[in-house]
């Protein structure tokens, strides 16, 4: 059973930057898609970011230029660099994976419990 453990999350100022890591274990990390998602209170979950096992990324609109997906195959991590923060990206940030070959089938991803992001002066 796919495990995922979230850490980076805390408090930044407007402007400021944070890094979130996400690692994974009970399966095998190369067979999986990873991404980030987050939801904000009263509103729905939102993907930010997602990165295929050969390391092809895509970003939210709302966060391109500023956000960076990257994993480590070998310590079976994924991380979530965020630079310029704005209140806006103030959400509860998941880790999500899910195989790649049931790629878009909710069914088989698995998701971490969270971490709060609050960016405020």
């Amino acid at each position: 059973q796919v495990q995922l453990v979230e850490s980076g999350g805390g408090l930044v100022q407007p402007g400021g930057s944070l890094r979130l890591s996400c690692t994974m274990s009970g399966s095998i990390f190369s067979l999986y898609v990873m991404a980030w998602y987050r939801q904000a209170p009263g509103e729905q979950r939102d993907l930010v970011a997602t990165i295929t096992a050969g390391a092809s990324t895509t970003y939210a609109d709302s966060v391109k230029g500023r956000f960076t997906i990257s994993r480590d195959q070998i310590n079976h991590a994924v991380y979530l660099q965020m630079n310029s923060l704005k209140p806006e990206d103030s959400a509860v940030y998941y880790c999500y994976a899910i195989p790649t070959a049931n790629y878009g089938r909710a069914e088989f991803g698995s998701w971490g419990q969270g971490t709060q992001v609050t960016v405020s002066s």
